[in-house]
């Protein structure tokens, strides 16, 4: 994995989703910035809104990155101006316009046409919000990359947060159904391990039925390579060792100060597997129902995990 700014990471799981908001001002400028997260495999992320600087668009996806490793992330940048710091500018053309057709109008009518200045920036859209480009001269474009990298900050401290309380609120869940199939494999094991005994046991039963009152002998060499090999294919024992071992790992990455989304996703998608296969190798009725009782819970848990960072 990439080298991240030593900071930000210390929950040991965290969710995908959130949202944040900052808001910061200069010059007579509001710049808002709003960042939305959800599930995604890889970090996708997209800038709407008003329009940045090359540089300054660099330094907002660099800001990002250094907080959010996955997740499609969508960020909104507003700008506003302030209108107490805004004022008015004239706008000579309506100005123009207004005069000439206040003119025109007092002759027409045959009435004084002697048309005060106040009357004039009167008329509609004469007066209009003083408006001019975001950012003119270098120092300008510079407070306001400073003021938008600022409000960036604001909102995703806000999105880390509540991805954080999210993500403590999935390893909770995910520990607790982590536990419930541990039992279930524990379980599992037991019943496993009977499995050979009780097909050996079946098998010289059918035997016997099928030879009563015949004058055949069992041969008890075929008959002890016989168990052996049924022995052999009833045998699960190295599908529980990994199933061990896949819980093992799972309690090390739900506990890691890392991002680990990934590594769970695999892990519980190696856990069905090993599920899939000790169903497929066994004849007892009793594993294969706490195999599909450990499926069921480790369905809920890959989808809660698909959620994690």
């Amino acid at each position: 994995m990439r080298d991240l700014p030593a900071l930000w990471y210390k929950p040991c799981v965290r969710s995908m989703t959130g949202y944040g908001r900052g808001k910061s001002e200069v010059e007579g400028l509001a710049v808002t910035v709003e960042v939305r997260s959800v599930n995604h495999r890889f970090l996708d992320l997209k800038l709407r809104g008003a329009s940045l600087e090359p540089k300054q668009e660099e330094a907002l996806r660099k800001r990002v990155a250094e907080h959010v490793v996955r997740g499609s992330v969508s960020v909104s940048v507003r700008i506003d101006k302030l209108s107490a710091q805004g004022g008015l500018q004239i706008d000579s053309a309506a100005a123009a316009r207004a005069h000439s057709e206040l003119s025109a109008l007092a002759q027409s009518l045959g009435v004084d046409s002697d048309i005060s200045l106040s009357l004039i920036l009167g008329q509609p859209g004469v007066m209009v919000p003083a408006t001019s480009s975001v950012a003119e001269t270098a120092e300008q474009v510079a407070a306001f990359g400073a003021c938008t990298l600022e409000a960036a900050d604001q909102a995703l401290s806000e999105l880390v947060s509540m991805r954080d309380a999210e993500g403590a609120s999935l390893l909770t869940d995910v520990r607790s159904r982590l536990a419930g199939l541990g039992a279930l494999a524990s379980e599992l094991r037991a019943s496993a391990e009977e499995g050979p005994a009780a097909a050996q046991t079946r098998l010289e039963e059918r035997i016997a039925k099928l030879l009563k009152n015949s004058k055949v002998e069992v041969d008890d060499a075929r008959l002890a390579q016989e168990v052996a090999i049924l022995a052999d294919r009833l045998d699960v024992t190295e599908e529980l060792v990994r199933l061990a071992s896949h819980f093992e790992q799972l309690a090390l990455l739900v506990a890691a100060p890392e991002p680990v989304g990934r590594r769970l996703d695999f892990l519980v998608q190696e856990l069905g597997r090993e599920f899939n296969t000790v169903t497929s190798k066994s004849q007892s009725a009793n594993v294969a129902r706490l195999v599909v009782d450990a499926k069921s819970e480790l369905e809920k848990i890959r989808e809660q995990v698909q959620n994690v960072e």
